[in-house]
């Protein structure tokens, strides 16, 4: 199941959410104040690298940020 990112819109609560294949919107409230005027936004991630070199690909060429 992902995990989805969304702000309130009345009180401006960021928070996660993990979501089912199956669930509808209208289940869907912010935590803190229980508005379902809430937003799915952009959520940040990391990439791991398991290799010892530090590089994030195999040939040690691409650029990383």
């Amino acid at each position: 199941m992902p995990i989805y990112t969304y702000i309130c819109k009345d009180c401006g609560e960021k928070f996660d959410l993990l979501i089912g294949v199956t669930s509808e919107k209208a289940e869907l409230k912010c935590k803190k104040c229980g508005s379902k005027k809430i937003e799915k936004t952009l959520s940040s991630f990391s990439v791991g690298n398991s290799g010892s070199s530090g590089s994030s690909c195999p040939s040690g060429t691409c650029p990383t940020c």
